[in-house]
């Protein structure tokens, strides 16, 4: 088999040249000659060629071992994981939400002990992480002295997250040419147990409201259920989003965690329209009596294009110092505290545990039952499209089947052909 451009033969040794600033250069590869190895060798010319070609070579991370570095003044990189993690969420910071930032910090906080402090990003091997990602599991985790310290296992759902995040710290060391390859690559997600919907029912949705400690937290709840609407979207409803007349409410605002108002999670869920249902009108109106006539404050709402916000006059409709004189409660609720009274309530009526989250599935479980377009629900919910719809409640909508066959045998008996009747004999 013939060399292929720009490989040749170095005392029985494969080496590759190519022109780079002007300069022929020659880098050894260190395998035997052979066709296979030759051949594998074009393949890497003709990739550093192209490299160089669109701007994107870095002849540090190609060959970290190379001569000619000092030769074009350029140095390997080293960073150790603490040093490329504080770089990495300091560049990242531009382009999340401080909400997802928050999430992103407390990920790498636990993860960057685990890969090794002050180890460099360069000799974290794709063992190391198969070995935490079991760590993460079952619930182990190795002290600075070597030994286990037992700690509650975490799901496969939260691990794969933890491993995603830090894969995108990793490619970015390997953009950046601290590292030659992202030790991450290759290795799978862990496979995890579909998430099902565990909605409340009637009877379990009246319990929960009678253990409700006071008339507002019961309005909140009731309405969560309504509306399917997100925790933070209620804590950040106001007055002036509601038209009560028309039976509609505008969701412009979302509360975080971190204590910040925000245009709600998606595009599709920004100023989105909810058609409020005559329960809803209810909770509203018995709400109206605490809350309507209170300050209407002025309040920053981040927008997702960095470093810039706008103002909401917001008139809240949940406020806890309504209920509260204690003179030291804020004006809205924050997402934390109302997750509390929903747990708090739940205790209380007996019920089987549940997250909060799941007065959204409920709303989307019931309207789901009442026989509602998915596409109706996916817009009130502030889904992009009915897919999140079809592929989370999809058992909810077979149990509609019935009901549809009766509507199609009501509308359409009179399109169908007559069939001819049997000659008798």
């Amino acid at each position: 088999m013939a060399y292929p451009t720009g490989v040749e033969n170095h005392g029985g040794t494969l080496r590759i040249w190519f022109m780079y600033k002007g300069v022929r250069v020659r880098e050894s590869l260190g395998v035997v000659d052979t066709p296979k190895n030759r051949k594998v060798a074009g393949e890497l010319r003709a990739s550093v060629c192209y490299a160089i070609k669109t701007g994107r070579f870095n002849y540090a991370a190609q060959f970290p071992e190379s001569a000619n570095l000092q030769r074009f003044g350029e140095e390997r990189k080293e960073i150790t994981v603490t040093e490329l993690a504080k770089k990495w969420l300091d560049l990242k910071s531009m382009e999340i939400t401080t909400n997802a930032l928050s999430r992103y910090k407390s990920i790498v906080r636990n993860m960057v002990p685990r890969i090794g402090e002050n180890k460099m990003a360069s000799v974290v091997t794709q063992e190391d992480l198969l070995f935490i990602r079991k760590e993460l599991l079952t619930g182990y985790h190795t002290l600075k002295k070597g030994q286990r310290k037992p700690i509650k296992g975490r799901s496969a759902r939260t691990v794969n997250n933890y491993m995603m995040v830090m894969s995108f710290m990793f490619e970015f060391a390997t953009d950046s040419g601290y590292i030659k390859k992202n030790p991450f690559n290759g290795i799978d997600f862990l496979k995890k147990a579909k998430a099902v919907p565990d909605p409340l029912t009637r009877d379990e949705f009246v319990r929960l409201m009678d253990a409700c400690y006071n008339q507002q937290i019961r309005n909140f709840w009731s309405l969560a259920v309504y509306t399917g609407m997100r925790h933070g979207e209620l804590c950040g409803l106001a007055w002036e989003d509601i038209d009560l007349k028309a039976g509609t409410l505008m969701v412009r605002r979302n509360h975080t965690l971190t204590k910040e108002f925000t245009l709600p999670k998606t595009d599709a869920g920004t100023d989105r329209v909810i058609h409020l249902i005559q329960p809803a009108i209810d909770v509203l109106k018995s709400q109206a009596e605490m809350t309507r006539l209170g300050k209407q404050h002025q309040v920053e709402v981040k927008l997702r294009e960095y470093g810039r916000t706008t103002t909401h006059p917001c008139t809240f409709v949940f406020n806890p110092q309504a209920t509260v004189t204690n003179g030291i409660a804020g004006h809205h609720y924050a997402v934390g505290s109302v997750a509390q009274s929903w747990e708090s309530a739940m205790r209380r009526a007996g019920l089987r545990y549940r997250r909060a989250y799941q007065s959204r599935h409920t709303y989307a479980c019931w309207s789901l039952t009442a026989g509602a377009n998915p596409n109706f629900i996916a817009s009130q919910m502030g889904h992009t499209n009915a897919q999140m719809v079809y592929q989370v409640y999809g058992a909810w909508m077979s149990d509609n089947n019935a009901d549809q066959i009766a509507i199609l045998n009501q509308k359409l008996s009179d399109f169908a052909p007559p069939m001819p009747q049997a000659v008798g004999s």
